[in-house]
């Protein structure tokens, strides 16, 4: 298993200037990571500075929270792959879902996938404020939306993805929807479980440290 070539390399914090941005660029393309996932005021320097490499570039929607109107998101969405946006990671409205107004929630997501076009659209529903049953629920929402991803978290809650919320997403979707696992992958046997209950990619911050941690246990 290639491990780099299924990690989305995310710096997100709101603090994060050039000089952060740089490293992360750097150190994609040392590794070569399949993606770098930033906020979109960096899209358009990430394409640019990763143009001659394989490394794409991911950005998020409704971020972190998910509870800006639809169409706020679906402008976000076009902006983002204006300024050359590889994938999008887009923040459903968690409030809704709880209410069980599935019918918003799967909208939402089709009017995203729509403006997304040919663009991969990866669906984050914070699994960390999710009870068991509305994780199966939303995996099947998501399943209906033309979404290719559903997505665990956004690494600004309480927690990340765990195992067994990919084992849940896993049981709904079997081989329908991809699974990232983001948030919380902290070692290497993290990221080995991740991907043996059902991930196919892998969102994190640790990156590089996760890669040497993997090269050790060869």
């Amino acid at each position: 298993m290639e491990y780099n070539r299924i990690i989305d390399h995310t710096l997100l914090k709101p603090e994060a200037t050039l000089k952060d941005i740089t490293k992360l660029i750097d150190e994609a393309k040392q590794y070569n990571f399949y993606t770098v996932c930033v906020a979109p005021y960096w899209v358009k320097h990430c394409k640019e500075k990763l143009a001659r490499t394989d490394t794409k570039v991911i950005t998020v929607i409704g971020f972190p929270l998910g509870y800006n109107v639809t169409s706020v998101k679906v402008f976000e969405t076009k902006i983002a792959i204006d300024h050359g946006a590889d994938e999008i990671d887009m923040v459903i409205n968690i409030g809704a879902l709880k209410e069980k107004k599935y019918e918003y929630v799967l909208n939402e997501i089709k009017a995203i996938k729509k403006e997304c076009g040919n663009v991969p659209l990866k669906v984050i529903v914070e699994t960390a404020l999710l009870t068991e049953a509305e994780i199966r629920k939303v995996t099947e929402l998501v399943m209906q939306s033309g979404a290719e991803f559903i997505k665990t978290s956004t690494g600004f809650s309480f927690r990340g993805a765990s195992f067994d919320d990919i084992k849940i997403m896993k049981e709904i979707a079997k081989n329908k929807l991809l699974i990232k696992a983001s948030g919380g992958i902290k070692s290497g046997d993290d990221a080995i479980e991740m991907v043996k209950l059902g991930a196919s990619r892998l969102g994190m911050s640790k990156s590089v440290d996760i890669m040497e941690d993997l090269k050790n246990k060869k």
